[in-house]
């Protein structure tokens, strides 16, 4: 009899041993997520996330900041004003060459974004030779640009570069450029509603790999500090962006709360085209597949918007993915 209470006891012991540490692993404080641009359907599993709750269920509170610029991200990271930050994989690539240690954790989507938009008359991107093309000045246009037109057979040292900053809907409007680089599932869905004719070259569609455009990143410092508040972020963000894909009705209403600049049939038209992206071939969302990055590493470096291919093992890390497979 005695034995058997003494077992018991152990056993009692080791399984509220486990559960005191489960809570103690929550990180029980709020966190601050930058987004890398004005809010749009593809921060709809952020919004449904905080919708339901599962970021305090998760042991974190989540404060969704966005950005005056598209750079302002990083530098709130790198100051230390930010626990996350969304950054397009470029910025990702460049900070790492200039010897900032950031990290990328959890990709929103399996898909470039970037794409050239154009005037109906443009019927490939060869037809850009000799015409103007509108880019923001960011390094990675150009490399987008460069790329789609070679991808089509043309040339792209004959293709005349415009800066035009973050416009491209109303420069091609205006007839002020013959195309322009721009996101296809914001300032493509815009032109689109209001020139349906526009049209759309997306980079992987000439010859660039299928590359997680937005990444969750953070300093590997903070990372190392918190592990537990990475793994709530993730966490919390992956369910709202299932919850997203299994539900993108509520998804809609819960986006358009927390971004009334945008109407419904806006965010309705952003997330039909971004959600075929948020998994694509992954094997669940959230993944970060070896293969892709390293192919995503070669390109990068290829097409100048790094001096060489990034250090995919350093530049990524898959280990705050909830399951099995994180």
């Amino acid at each position: 009899m005695r034995a058997t209470v003494v077992l018991l006891l152990g056993a009692l012991a080791i399984v509220f041993g486990a559960g005191c540490g489960a809570g103690e692993d929550r990180p029980e404080r709020p966190a601050t997520l930058v987004l890398d641009f004005a809010p749009n359907a593809v921060h709809a599993g952020i919004f449904v996330a905080k919708a339901h709750g599962f970021d305090d269920a998760e042991g974190v509170s989540l404060r969704v900041r966005t950005p005056s610029a598209s750079t302002e991200g990083l530098k709130l990271l790198l100051a230390q004003r930010a626990d996350f930050a969304i950054l397009d994989i470029h910025d990702l690539a460049i900070a790492r060459q200039q010897g900032r240690d950031i990290v990328g954790i959890l990709p929103l989507v399996q898909r470039p974004l970037a794409a050239v938009l154009a005037a109906p008359g443009v019927k490939t991107p060869r037809d850009l030779e000799g015409r103007e093309a509108g880019v923001t000045g960011l390094p990675s246009d150009t490399a987008v640009l460069r790329s789609i037109v070679r991808g089509a057979g043309g040339d792209p040292d004959r293709v005349k570069e415009v800066t035009i900053g973050f416009n491209a809907v109303q420069a091609l409007l205006g007839g002020k450029v013959s195309a322009a680089t721009a996101f296809w599932n914001v300032e493509g869905v815009a032109l689109n509603a209001k020139r349906p004719r526009t049209r759309e070259f997306r980079v992987d569609d000439y010859g660039a790999p299928a590359y997680p455009e937005l990444v969750l990143c953070a300093t590997r410092a903070h990372l190392d500090e918190e592990p537990a508040l990475a793994r709530a972020t993730v966490a919390a963000l992956v369910r709202g962006y299932d919850e997203t894909l299994t539900d993108p009705e509520s998804a809609v209403e819960d986006t358009h709360r927390y971004a009334p600049d945008l109407d419904r049939p806006q965010i309705e038209a952003q997330l039909d085209a971004i959600s075929p992206a948020f998994m694509a071939d992954a094997p669940r969302f959230g993944a970060l597949v070896p293969r892709v990055l390293a192919a995503w590493a070669r390109w990068e470096a290829q097409f100048g918007i790094v001096k060489r291919p990034p250090d995919v093992a350093r530049a990524f890390d898959a280990a705050y993915l909830p399951g099995p497979s994180g």
